[in-house]
């Protein structure tokens, strides 16, 4: 059974930084591309970053480009989202996920967790 769960999120200000995980297990990590979505309040699901199995190739949206960093520890099956300068735009809840396969930015919403919630407020 695929499982995966975020961590991370929080209050913080505009501005600031913050860093989420994500623990995968139920199958092999190290195979498979990666991603984070979000989804704000009152609004469907918004792509975010996506990183290839070895983690040397990365994809962004056009809004958080230069901002987010994504990457991954095959080691240990954990995913991250390195966010900062955040915006209050920015707010939503944060999952990743993945389709099981590779070669695609853009994800399918195969496999998705429960979510973290990430609000920038002053």
């Amino acid at each position: 059974e695929v499982r995966l769960v975020e961590s991370g999120g929080g209050l913080v200000q505009p501005g600031g930084s913050l860093r989420l995980s994500c623990a995968a297990s139920g199958f092999t990590f190290s195979t498979y591309w990666v991603y984070w979505v979000r989804q704000a309040p009152g609004k469907g699901l918004e792509w975010v970053s996506t990183i290839d199995s070895g983690g040397r190739n990365t994809y962004y949206s056009d809004s958080v480009k230069g901002r987010f960093t994504i990457s991954r520890d095959n080691a240990k099956s954990t995913l991250f989202l390195q966010m900062n300068s955040l915006k209050i735009e920015d707010t939503a809840v944060y999952y990743c996920g993945t389709d099981l396969r590779m070669g695609s930015i853009r994800p399918a919403y195969r496999y998705r967790g429960q979510g973290t919630q990430v609000t920038v407020s002053s």
